[in-house]
């Protein structure tokens, strides 16, 4: 009798390939992941809510980059994707959420401005809503969409990108460099994004599919209107080596550093 593994033939990927999708990886962050991961042998999904994007960044990337329309907030998005990726590939070994916004009005606001907009006392629902759409319901959307083909793989793997910032033990310490600076909309999100991260962790160990948090630190993108105190490239380090690491432990956060990061 056939396992269900051996029963999907890849159209185009060969067997030996790992087949990794990352998500808002058109720029920042993601991309530097996406780029680290095509160097080092892999068939990277580029995930972009705008095709031309993800297209142009793969030119950039090189190697065997797939620009994939993904938009974490449309479900006929999300399906679409899964769909190409079964049928070019059928398997995914890595999973990488990292697509996730700051806020959802005026754009190009300075990020002191955006904190204050987002404390709890004068947060708009409506963009609070909006945020989480991306960081909070929108993982989990791509997440639950993708598990088949994470189940296909003899090693799966899931990174969400998270922040410090969601850390409930850091923000409630006086003498964290942020305190103070813990917010409904963008903080919040990334604590409810570690709690899905641990419930998956948790869940899927018997399916022997590794579930991981990693935050980049206080990084310079577009996230943060470019205002953070570390490059890019300094602040995809930590992402980079998890994403790239398939020994680590599973249900574990981490920051900059490879320091664990408290939930």
């Amino acid at each position: 009798m056939q396992s269900n593994q051996s029963a999907i033939v890849p159209s185009e990927v060969s067997v030996q390939s790992k087949v990794a999708l990352v998500t808002g990886a058109n720029q920042g962050v993601g991309f530097q992941i996406a780029k680290a991961l095509t160097a080092n042998g892999y068939v990277v999904y580029v995930g972009s809510r705008n095709l031309e994007n993800g297209q142009a960044a793969t030119k950039d990337i090189g190697g065997q980059a797939r620009a994939i329309q993904l938009d974490v907030t449309v479900p006929s998005s999300i399906q679409a994707a899964a769909e190409q990726v079964q049928k070019e590939s059928g398997y995914l070994d890595l999973l990488v959420n990292n697509a996730a916004i700051s806020h959802a009005g005026k754009p190009g606001r300075p990020l002191e401005e955006v904190m204050q907009a987002n404390r709890a006392s004068v947060a708009s629902l409506e963009e609070m809503r909006s945020v989480w759409e991306t960081n909070v319901f929108g993982v989990l959307a791509v997440t639950q969409a993708f598990l088949p083909l994470l189940r296909q793989s003899k090693a799966a793997r899931i990174v969400n990108v998270s922040s410090a910032l969601g850390s409930l033990t850091l923000n409630s310490d006086p003498s964290w460099p942020y305190y103070g600076s813990f917010e409904v909309i963008y903080g919040a999100s990334k604590t409810a994004l570690n709690a899905i991260t641990l419930s998956l962790a948790i869940e899927l160990k018997e399916a022997k599919i590794n579930v991981r948090a990693v935050s980049p630190g206080f990084t310079a993108t577009a996230l943060n209107n470019f205002q953070g105190t570390d490059t890019v490239e300094e602040g995809s380090r930590e992402p980079i080596r998890v994403v790239l690491d398939e020994e680590g432990p599973s249900g574990i956060f981490t920051g900059p550093g490879e320091a664990m990061v408290p939930w």
